[in-house]
């Protein structure tokens, strides 16, 4: 197996590396997270992961509750400025007082004020990730304030002078024995604290005190309904219900975006937020704060009566600008559950300290680094892969990949390049738009082009590192590593010498299928064009070959279209204007063959997606993208729709017991391919023949597509799919070997990187044993 990463001389701190708008920063937070806090991040989001999959799945009107959570944040939104006027007017005529902050510093100032108007010595803290955004402690602090974080992982966070690596488990990144070595060195204990119980008991003993001394509490605030003044609090651990109860004066601070109407309409997040965040189906702790509180203050023997006091601090500090922007907009409908960041395969590996900046992690932390600060603070959001395996699980469905592809192609125009460059660029194809963008993405933006010479000159593009089956290796091989085209590559375009790269076919898919002849057409045969994606006709023509074969043998007149890029590999570098005028050209192609009643299928599963899913963003016409969405199948998919529609069997056509590799299968579906629902009909199929198939649980292999291959992210790549590498060794360890089949191409690549194994495509699988 592939060794995974490599050490750096010296361990960074995680505050060093927060602001990541240094590319190299980013690089040494990644090597600092793979060294120091991997183990622990992958354990905790994967529970926090699994929970969630278990409590959504227990909601049974689960799509429609995220449907009425989303309709209710766009209205909102829409709404905002008059929203925030009959929020003001009803917090005030109920005796509370509201601030509402244009920057992070008037909003600083406005709670420094207060706590000095009540000579407040001592403020406790429930967990806010907007307290994080305007760097409040620090302004308390430097004001001789001691600021106490109430929540337990907030505290440990403070106690190691860290910040959040997470927005639900801020200390996520922390395992039971770092926690323990942190409060014997920071506390001088001789206690063992070799336990979480003993940990929480002593963290406690020290906050209580805090809660019963405090001048003023602070909070933030889940949702904030405008007709009441109610604020949504949900907690798993009392310490924000303390926050703001116990001490006499009660400061809430919230983003303007977590206003919304009604009280009733926060009805579905009270089921939502607690299932997408931590799996559970009704949080610990959900208060409902209608402030100002009528209660008597709680108060010390010998303390004086105090009265209560409410702010609420509501920040704009770029909001208004987000709701503004086309894309950036979208953004402020997230309720931070926390549930895009537990779902994406690199952030299971790294953790926030990585994949975040200074307050905000995850996919959806790089639109709100961009939003509330500076588009250059977004740089980590090229962690986001695009696999897209965040969207279905948004509880607000927000399109997660598009946000951070918008980001990344604002970073691209931020280059500073030379006419040599720019030159370069319009050679390739690239949009005017997208020409500032650096050579790497350039060079994977741009595949086909190079592929299409890879395959022209067969022996040169070979010579870059003759790949084997054996990936894992080969990788370790210095030879295979040394070449000077690969050197080469490496320091012009980024391609990592590391990694084995396929093998051009002799014949590409269109060339080789046009060579065959396909006889007579049948009028009432179903007809079907595969779409020849670049993927496969320079690398998988065999794929190809085999869908023409078999659904040809099925009935079906199937004709091949030509090799187009359909905008997929431009869009997962951020080059949209590239990705835009693709997806038209690849449309352009394919009408005809729709004009003329057929479907569209497409073995690699990417670029259905694009069909299927992202061309509604590179499009205008919405009628357009259904056209071709509705049209387009994975070639299993299309398969059974063909038995279904002659009334055949699959037992009948296929016969499991001539499988050239056994009957005993581990299936690892593309990311898209699942988040589009075409990864389960492939299951179903190969089970109805006979096969015994067994699913990979991770979200993603870590290869996704040009991501693996590149140097910077290599180390990433590989850390990635040793979660999947190590399922497989585990699972054959009871059930003896397995023959991998995988569906995409770069799922392939990188499991021949982790075994020394064949990996076939389902469709190679089907083909091998159809009854002729």
């Amino acid at each position: 197996m592939a060794e995974s990463s490599t050490k750096s001389p010296a361990v960074e701190v995680p505050r060093d590396v927060a602001n990541k708008s240094d590319k190299k920063r980013l690089l040494r937070a990644i090597r600092m997270a793979l060294e120091v806090e991997s183990p622990a991040v992958r354990r905790n989001t994967q529970e926090f992961n699994r929970g969630r999959y278990a409590a959504t799945s227990a909601i049974s009107d689960y799509d429609a509750l995220k449907d009425r959570a989303r309709a209710i944040k766009d209205k909102s939104i829409t709404q905002l400025p008059d929203l925030i006027q009959t929020l003001k007017t009803n917090v005030r005529a109920r005796g509370g007082h509201v601030f509402v902050a244009a920057t992070a510093e008037d909003a600083c100032r406005y709670i420094l004020d207060v706590c000095r108007w009540r000579a407040a010595k001592l403020v406790v803290k429930g967990k806010t990730i907007t307290s994080e955004e305007i760097r409040l402690n620090h302004v308390l602090e430097a004001d001789g304030i001691e600021v106490a974080e109430s929540d337990l992982a907030e505290f440990i966070l403070q106690v190691a002078n860290e910040q959040p690596s997470h927005f639900v488990g801020p200390a996520l990144h922390y395992s039971r024995e770092r926690i323990t070595a942190l409060f014997k060195r920071k506390f001088k204990t001789d206690l063992p604290l070799d336990t979480g119980e003993a940990l929480t008991r002593f963290a406690r003993e020290k906050l209580r005190e805090k809660f019963l001394y405090a001048d003023v509490g602070i909070t933030g605030a889940n949702l904030i309904a405008a007709d009441t003044g109610t604020i949504m609090l949900v907690e798993s651990e009392g310490n924000i219900r303390m926050s703001s109860f116990l001490p006499p004066v009660h400061i809430a601070i919230s983003g303007i975006e977590k206003i919304i109407p009604t009280r009733r309409e926060m009805a579905p997040f009270v089921e939502l937020l607690p299932a997408s965040a931590t799996g559970q189906g009704l949080a610990v702790y959900t208060s409902f704060l209608s402030p100002p509180l009528s209660d008597p203050v709680f108060r010390l023997p010998g303390k004086p009566a105090k009265e209560r006091e409410f702010h609420l601090v509501l920040i704009d500090n770029g909001r208004m600008k987000m709701r503004d922007d086309p894309v950036l907009k979208e953004a402020l409908d997230c309720i931070r559950c926390g549930a895009c960041l537990n779902s994406c395969a690199n952030f299971r590996t790294v953790g926030g300290h990585a994949f975040g900046g200074e307050a905000y992690s995850g996919g959806i932390g790089g639109a709100w680094e961009a939003g509330t600060g500076k588009l250059e603070n977004a740089r980590f959001s090229e962690l986001c892969t695009g696999c897209t395996r965040c969207v279905n699980q948004c509880p607000v469905r927000i399109d997660i990949p598009w946000l951070n592809a918008n980001l990344g192609d604002r970073l691209n125009r931020t280059e500073q390049v030379g006419p040599l460059h720019l030159g370069a660029a319009q050679l390739l194809g690239a949009a005017k738009d997208d020409r500032s963008s650096s050579a790497s993405k350039l060079f994977f933006g741009n595949y086909h082009y190079f592929a299409k010479w890879g395959a022209r000159l067969t022996s040169i593009a070979h010579s870059l590192g003759k790949p084997k089956l054996a990936g894992a290796v080969s990788l370790s091989k210095a030879e295979g590593r040394s070449k000077p085209l690969r050197v080469a590559m490496e320091r012009w375009v980024g391609l990592d010498r590391r990694r084995v790269l396929p093998v051009f076919p002799k014949s590409t898919l269109v060339h080789a299928v046009k060579k065959e002849s396909t006889g007579p057409a049948n009028p009432g045969k179903p007809k079907a064009v595969l779409f020849a994606d670049v993927f496969t006709n320079y690398g998988m023509a065999h794929r190809g070959v085999a869908t023409v074969d078999l659904l040809r043998a099925l009935g079906t007149d199937v004709v091949v279209s030509e090799c187009v890029p359909e905008g997929r590999a431009a869009l997962s570098q951020g080059l949209i204007a590239t990705a835009k005028a693709q997806a038209k050209r690849a449309m352009a192609e394919l009408d005809r063959y729709i004009t003329e009643g057929r479907d569209i299928v497409v073995v690699e599963p990417s670029s259905l997606a694009m069909f299927r899913r992202d061309m509604k963003q590179l499009i205008d016409s919405k009628d357009r993208f259904e056209r071709f969405r509705s049209r387009a199948f994975d070639p299993v998919e299309y398969i059974i729709k063909l038995l279904e529609k002659t009334g055949r069997k699959p037992a009948d056509v296929f016969d499991a017991s001539r499988s050239p590799v056994g009957t005993n299968l581990y299936f690892h579906a593309h990311c898209q391919q699942k988040t589009i629902g075409a990864d389960a009909p492939t299951v179903k199929l190969l089970r109805e023949i006979g096969f015994d198939v067994l699913t990979t649980q991770v979200e993603c292999c870590g290869m996704a597509g040009s991501f693996g291959y590149k140097k910077d992210y290599y180390d990433l790549s590989m850390a990635v799919g040793a979660d999947l590498f190590n399922q497989i060794v585990r699972q054959e360890r009871s059930t003896g070997a397995r023959a991998l089949i995988a569906s995409g191409a770069s799922c392939t690549e990188q499991l021949r990187a982790g075994f020394d194994r064949q990996v076939m495509h389902p469709i190679e699988l089907l083909a091998s044993i159809l009854n002729r």
